[in-house]
């Protein structure tokens, strides 16, 4: 084995063994209950259950890998979020996250 394999091999084994485990913890556990079929200024979006409070949130980011439309209803989850400021209502969050339990 030449001193430049030994060197490849040296630095890959570094490399492997700082990779890190994707975190797969997520900040809070909800249920989506249903779509918010309301017709009003503010309405609209996805009902979601998070510790009791009632949330609306308009889409899941596109890698979720699943589509809401087609899920049976209610749907456990575990979910980052985050609040929308300003917006109309005030309980419409983001969600930045989703993976269903």
């Amino acid at each position: 084995m030449t001193g430049i394999s030994k060197v490849v091999i040296v630095i890959m084994m570094i490399g492997f063994s700082t990779c890190s485990k994707v975190n797969d913890t997520y900040m809070s556990k909800g249920v989506i209950t249903g779509q918010d079929y309301r017709m009003c200024a503010c309405c609209g979006g996805w009902i979601i259950n998070i510790e009791g409070e009632n949330y609306l949130f308009d889409s899941i980011p596109a890698n979720s890998y699943f589509v809401l439309e087609k899920e049976p209803l209610p749907i456990s989850v575990q979910l980052d979020w985050q609040s929308s400021p300003g917006s109309c209502p005030n309980n419409r969050i983001t969600v930045q996250r989703i993976k269903k339990n």
